[in-house]
C-alpha cells in the first residue's frame, strides 16, 4: 500500500462513506445535469464569476450542500455555512459583518449558506433582505420544503430558485460502483463486491437519496467484511455483499413523507388526483405510501368523505356511504386491519362515475348570496303560525306538494329576484343522468301553459 493512500486513509478517519465521497469538483457532480449542464444556469463557472442569489429546493440527498460547498470553491468565494435549525440572530449578524468586512478590504465576495432556511422565521429572513439587496452576501438557502411556504415573499424575489431532482437509479448505482472500487476514500480497501441484484435492492432502499445510499452500503460493506474474514491487507478474501447484510444495514426503508412538509402535500395532492383520475391502482398505491409511513389513517379517510362529495356527488350518492362507512369501520376494526376498509372505499372511490356538481352548485349559490345580499323569503313561504303572521299575508296562497297529482305542483321557492336562475346542473355522468331528466320533467311542468279554471 503506498504512502499517499495510507495518508489519505488517515485524513478520512472516523468521517462517514457519504462525507468522504462528496464531489470535489463540479466536473464530478453526478446528476442535475439541468442546473450544470452546458449553458445551463451553473455551467461553465470559475473564480470571480458572479452567481444570483439561490434557493436550492429539493428532497434529502439530492446534493443541496455538496452544490453548495463546490459553487464555492469554484468562484473562489468565502463560504459560510449555518443550519437554520442551530443558527440564531447572533450568528448571522456575524456572518454578515465579516461578509462585510472582507469586501470592504479585499473585495471579496461571500457566500452565505443556509441550510433549512425555511425554519427561519420571518424576522431572521427579514434581517438578511438588505444584506443580499445590497450585495454583501450572496445568499445560497437549502430547503426540502416548497420555498413559496417556507421563505417569505421579499427575499423569495431577490432568489432564484433552481429545483434538485433525486438522483436516478442510474445515477446512485454508478456512486455506489465508485464508492466500492475507490482506493483513497471509498471502500476498495474492504475488497467488498456487490451483484446487480444486490445493488438493484441498494439502489431502491435509497429512493433518489445518495446520502441514505451511502449510509446503508458503508454498513453492509462493513458486515460483508466481517462474515468472510480479515486475512491481510494484501490478501484479503473478497467479500461479496449479500442481500442479507443489506436489509440488516437498512433496517427497514424509511419512506420519505413528512406530515407537515412539502411531500406531504405532494403525496396528498396525487392520491386525490388518482381516485378523481379513475385510476385504483394509482389510488391504493399513494394511500399505502400514506399509511406506511405513519400517517393517521383517520386524515385518508378525512380525504375519501370530501372526495366523495366533491368529485362525486350524486353521480353515485352512494359513494358517501361508502366513504363514511370506511371511517366507521376503521374506527370499530383499527390497524391492520382496518387497512382493508380503506382499500376498499378507495377503490370503490376511484372508480365511481365523477360529478362535481355539489362543488360547482354551493359555489353558484354563494356567488348569488355574495352580489345580491340576503333577499326576503317571499310572504307565501313564511309560516303563518299566528294571527300576525296571517294578518301580514304569511303564509297565503302556499300550494302543498302533496295534495296535487304526483305530490308536486309548479312553483318558484327561490326569493322573487332571483327567479329563473339555475344554481344545480346536474350532468351526464352515472345517477346524475336520471336526475337531469327528472329535473327537465320539473321544468316542463313550469313552463307549461296553465289550465283554464272551469
Amino acid at each position: 500500500m503506498d504512502l499517499f493512500a495510507q495518508s489519505a486513509r488517515k485524513r478520512h478517519v472516523g468521517q462517514p462513506l457519504a462525507e468522504r465521497m462528496r464531489p470535489r469538483s463540479l466536473d464530478e457532480l453526478v446528476g442535475q445535469a439541468h442546473l450544470v449542464g452546458p449553458g445551463r444556469i451553473l455551467s461553465n463557472l470559475g473564480p470571480g464569476r458572479a452567481i444570483p442569489s439561490l434557493v436550492l429546493w429539493g428532497p434529502p440527498g439530492s446534493g443541496k450542500t455538496t452544490l453548495a460547498r463546490l459553487l464555492g470553491e469554484t468562484l473562489r468565494a468565502d463560504l459560510i455555512a449555518l443550519s437554520a435549525v442551530e443558527a440564531g440572530v447572533k450568528d448571522v449578524r456575524e456572518a454578515i459583518a465579516k461578509a462585510s468586512d472582507r469586501r470592504d478590504q479585499f473585495g471579496a465576495r461571500t457566500l452565505l449558506f443556509i441550510d433549512e432556511i425555511h425554519r427561519f422565521s420571518k424576522t431572521q429572513q427579514d434581517a438578511l433582505l438588505p444584506h443580499v439587496e445590497a450585495g454583501t452576501v450572496t445568499l445560497i438557502g437549502a430547503t426540502t420544503e416548497n420555498p413559496s411556504f417556507g421563505v417569505v415573499a421579499a427575499l423569495l424575489s431577490r432568489c432564484r430558485v433552481v429545483r434538485l431532482e433525486p438522483l436516478s437509479e442510474t445515477e446512485l448505482a454508478n456512486l455506489a460502483r465508485r464508492a466500492i472500487a475507490d482506493t483513497e476514500r471509498g471502500l476498495a480497501t474492504l475488497a467488498v463486491t456487490i451483484d446487480d441484484e444486490v445493488l438493484a435492492q441498494l439502489v431502491a432502499a435509497a429512493a433518489g437519496d445518495a446520502r441514505r445510499m451511502y449510509s446503508v452500503l458503508e454498513v453492509a460493506a462493513d458486515l460483508a467484511r466481517r462474515a468472510a474474514g480479515e486475512g491481510s491487507d494484501v490478501h484479503r478474501p473478497a467479500a461479496p455483499i449479500t442481500a442479507e447484510h443489506l436489509a440488516e444495514a437498512a433496517q427497514g426503508k424509511t419512506l420519505l413523507y413528512d406530515k407537515a412538509g412539502d411531500e406531504h402535500y405532494g403525496v396528498v395532492s396525487v392520491f386525490i388526483k388518482s381516485m378523481r383520475g379513475s385510476d385504483p391502482d394509482a389510488a391504493v398505491y399513494w394511500m399505502t405510501r400514506m399509511l406506511e409511513a405513519g400517517e393517521d389513517p383517520r386524515f385518508v379517510l378525512r380525504r375519501m368523505v370530501i372526495f366523495a362529495s366533491e368529485d362525486i356527488g350524486n353521480a353515485d350518492p352512494q359513494a358517501l356511504v361508502v366513504a363514511v362507512s370506511a371511517l366507521q369501520a376503521f374506527e370499530l376494526m383499527g390497524l391492520p386491519e382496518g387497512v382493508l376498509p380503506l382499500t376498499q372505499a378507495v377503490t370503490y372511490l376511484a372508480l365511481a362515475p365523477k360529478s362535481n356538481t355539489a362543488l360547482t352548485a354551493y359555489a353558484a349559490a354563494r356567488k348569488l348570496v355574495k352580489e345580491k345580499g340576503a333577499l326576503p323569503v317571499p310572504a307565501r313561504y313564511r309560516p303563518g303560525s299566528t294571527a300576525l303572521d296571517r294578518s301580514m299575508g304569511h303564509g297565503s296562497g302556499y300550494k302543498y306538494p302533496h295534495d296535487f297529482e304526483g305530490h308536486y305542483v309548479p312553483e318558484d321557492y327561490l326569493p322573487d329576484a332571483l327567479v329563473g336562475e339555475r344554481i344545480y346542473e346536474p350532468t351526464e355522468s352515472g345517477f346524475e343522468r336520471e336526475l337531469k331528466e327528472r329535473l327537465a320533467a320539473i321544468d316542463a311542468k313550469k313552463s307549461a301553459p296553465k289550465k283554464p279554471k272551469p
